[in-house]
């Protein structure tokens, strides 16, 4: 379903600060959850970072033991994830294949993201598209400038830089990853940490645990929680209030993250037309997996509302500001 809660002017913490401070909450809606205390599961914590961002995972019920030996093997599998996806690692493979434009055997994991993004791509008529750094470089180097136009780049830098978008033109198998046009680049920030918060969680329930939180820049929560009512989450900026259970939430707002001083210039870029003034101004997709709500909600926050309904199944939901 689709539900406006409010209009709202957007604040200025970056989406960075804004996943912060929904962790700091919901670090304290499980530590509050209602019920004697005997009748409240333990909670095992691990704090980390993940492209970037201050992460956290919660389980319910596990041994401190048990609990460690997990936490270990998650920060293996984080900074192995990272070495793939992450844009400013200079020796990331997502680094290489923007810088050659090509990747030759590219491992199963890089290709299994590319295929999610490729089905986020198509549901959502092309308005999320991973091709879309061209346009972030470009906005960031004109208003990183001294004497930057306050409106933006010149029309054919913009021109230029929009011939070389397009998700269509990105080839991937077993054998390659190509990118056919002269100057296009890839991003993963719109889906890769959905991506690495689903890894760790399929990770974890391998291991046994079915009871978790999990924040590593978008939020999944498996299990009833610690007092068995789902585990309490709050979207910040909006009066949002979920009881999550196996399910996945990620929220996108165009002026998270503003690249010019007057904070009118963000970090989602419209794959057709560079930056553009949207209706939304904020968007929240919960789905049954991180890296859907992720791309999801990055496109959402692009859409008119009466373009929502372009996205809706039974087994999503979307919220707007």
């Amino acid at each position: 379903m689709s539900r406006d809660l409010m209009r709202a002017a957007p604040s200025r913490p970056s989406r960075r600060r804004f996943l912060k401070i929904s962790a700091a909450f919901l670090g304290g809606a499980v530590l509050a959850s209602t019920g004697p205390a005997s009748s409240a599961l333990a909670i095992q914590q691990w704090s980390g970072q993940a492209l970037g961002a201050h992460t956290t995972i919660r389980l319910a019920g596990a041994s401190p033991e048990t609990a460690a030996a997990a936490f270990a093997a998650v920060e293996a599998e984080v900074a192995r994830l990272e070495g793939l996806f992450s844009l400013y690692r200079t020796d990331s493979l997502l680094a290489r294949l923007n810088r050659d434009g090509s990747l030759a055997a590219p491992p199963a994991d890089l290709l299994d993201l590319l295929t999610e993004a490729r089905a986020a791509w198509r549901a959502t008529g092309g308005l999320f598209d991973p091709t879309v750094q061209p346009l972030f470089d470009l906005y960031a180097r004109h208003f990183s400038a001294p004497d930057a136009d306050p409106a933006g780049p010149a029309r054919d830098a913009l021109d230029r830089a929009l011939d070389t978008i397009g998700f269509a033109d990105v080839d991937f198998d077993e054998d390659a990853i190509r990118l056919r046009r002269p100057g296009m680049a890839l991003t993963f920030n719109g889906i890769a940490q959905g991506f690495i918060t689903d890894r760790i969680a399929d990770l974890l329930r391998a291991r046994g645990f079915a009871n978790m939180l999990l924040d590593l820049g978008e939020i999944r929560a498996s299990g009833s929680g610690r007092a068995g009512q789902g585990w309490p989450i709050r979207v910040e900026t909006s009066d949002i209030h979920l009881d999550l259970r196996d399910q996945a939430v990620a929220t996108s707002r165009p002026l998270g993250t503003v690249l010019d001083a007057q904070g009118r210039f963000g970090h989602i870029f419209d794959p057709r037309r560079g930056f553009v003034a949207t209706e939304i101004a904020q968007a929240t997709v919960i789905a049954p997996r991180a890296a859907e709500a992720d791309a999801l909600s990055t496109a959402a926050a692009l859409m008119p509302r009466t373009r929502l309904d372009r996205l809706q199944r039974p087994d999503l939901t979307i919220l707007t500001l």
